[in-house]
């Protein structure tokens, strides 16, 4: 004979668990784990991952990790926009890349940084272990072929721009920068976006290989062709996203 407890009913079934009940609640509206590479990732290896896991803040011009630095963690980015930079023996310095949410910060497997990355807005990130993470690449193919992934889709942007860099116009190299940051600060835009720079015009004018001068005037150009719209020097609306890729002279 079945026993029922007080307030049960025999139309009563037991709650199962299911890997979705497991995923931690920070995780679940958690940019990175349905587009980064946490997307690969069950509910048991998110909540196993979630108990090494720190949420940091981070200021503009403040340095994640410096070139040459011990790598002790790796991090996905969840808001903001992180500048990739390369330091030469005699000081000077080149702007190499830039991160958005929700890539994936750091080189698996790497005990040393190769570069600098500083926030160059307000940055938020989540930070974990380097051990942890590269225990779990070991033990998870999906997130092996999720990083893999990432660091093509990086080969193919790195020479698109020595495209930019080597062949365009100073417009459409400005161009070319608007539509990069119209496109990651908002990949879902599909009729114009709104952004601030993320960069001062004497850091876009060394990623583009430019004159602060150049950089001015063709942002004048683009503002008077209507093709962008400028307020306070730094907020830019993009009202056709198209247009500006024509500007910048991709296919």
């Amino acid at each position: 004979m079945t026993w029922l407890q007080f307030g049960e009913t025999m139309d009563e079934k037991p709650h199962i668990t299911t890997d979705e009940d497991v995923i931690p609640q920070v995780c679940r509206a958690c940019e990175a784990r349905h587009g980064g590479i946490c997307s690969v990732l069950n509910g048991s290896q998110l909540a196993a991952l979630n108990k090494h896991s720190a949420k940091r803040t981070i200021d503009p011009g403040t340095e994640v990790v410096g070139q040459g630095e011990n790598v002790n963690t790796y991090s996905n980015i969840l808001r903001g926009v992180v500048k990739l930079s390369k330091m030469m023996a005699d000081g000077r310095q080149q702007i190499v890349g830039l991160q958005f949410a929700p890539d994936f910060l750091g080189r698996p497997f790497s005990r040393e940084s190769s570069l600098t990355a500083e926030a160059a807005t307000t940055t938020e990130i989540c930070a974990f272990p380097r051990a942890a993470v590269e225990r779990m690449i070991a033990d998870t193919p999906g997130l092996e072929h999720k990083l893999y992934d990432q660091s093509l889709k990086e080969l193919d942007e790195a020479r698109d721009w020595m495209l930019t860099l080597g062949r365009k116009t100073a417009r459409e190299k400005v161009a070319s920068f608007l539509h990069l940051i119209a496109t990651h600060i908002d990949p879902e835009a599909d009729d114009g976006c709104t952004f601030d720079l993320p960069l001062s015009r004497a850091d876009i004018a060394d990623f583009l290989g430019l004159t602060i001068e150049t950089v001015s005037r063709q942002m004048t150009k683009l503002r008077k062709e209507k093709v962008i719209l400028v307020e306070n020097n730094r907020h830019v609306t993009v009202p056709d996203i198209e247009r500006l890729n024509e500007a910048a002279g991709n296919d």
